[in-house]
């Protein structure tokens, strides 16, 4: 992963929801050139922010048992809707709920608030695709320690795997 686009997993609902945060920052290289004099998060990285965690919430579902390993794919999105524009010094609350659950496959519905304002940012459905990870040993590696990051002092923190 190029981006990391989510800073802190800030609540979670077993099998059910999570929130998250993403700070963004003139530190953020995206916003050097995404636009000069208007500095703006673009709705393609809120997006991707917010399936990283659709994505850590329906591996912690799909990963319960110990004989499977699954990392997601995100691979649609649907009725994606950006309301306000993102910049520095806003804090964006992603939440999560999951809207359905298929053999190898997952669908989340989204929402993302600035923190402070209260303001809608962005809404839509996303859906994932779960593939089988036994042998990805670097990717698990990384995985495990992203999320570890993220999770850091999360109260009721799933297993990582």
């Amino acid at each position: 992963m190029r981006f990391f686009l989510l800073d802190k997993i800030t609540e979670y609902e077993p099998k059910k929801s999570a929130k998250g945060l993403k700070c963004i920052t003139l530190s953020d290289p995206v916003l050097h050139d995404h636009f000069p004099g208007l500095p703006l998060l673009p709705g393609a990285l809120i997006m991707e922010g917010v399936a990283q965690l659709g994505g850590w919430l329906l591996e912690t579902i799909f990963n319960l048992d110990e004989k499977n390993l699954y990392r997601s794919l995100f691979i649609q999105a649907d009725k994606i809707k950006f309301h306000a524009k993102s910049g520095p010094g806003d804090v964006l609350e992603y939440s999560v709920h999951v809207k359905q659950l298929l053999d190898e496959a997952g669908k989340i519905e989204f929402q993302a608030h600035s923190k402070l304002s209260g303001e809608k940012k962005a809404s839509g459905i996303l859906t994932f695709h779960m593939a089988d990870a036994k042998d990805e040993k670097a990717i698990n590696e990384q995985r495990i320690y992203l999320y570890k990051i993220w999770t850091k002092d999360l109260e009721n923190c799933p297993p990582i795997r």
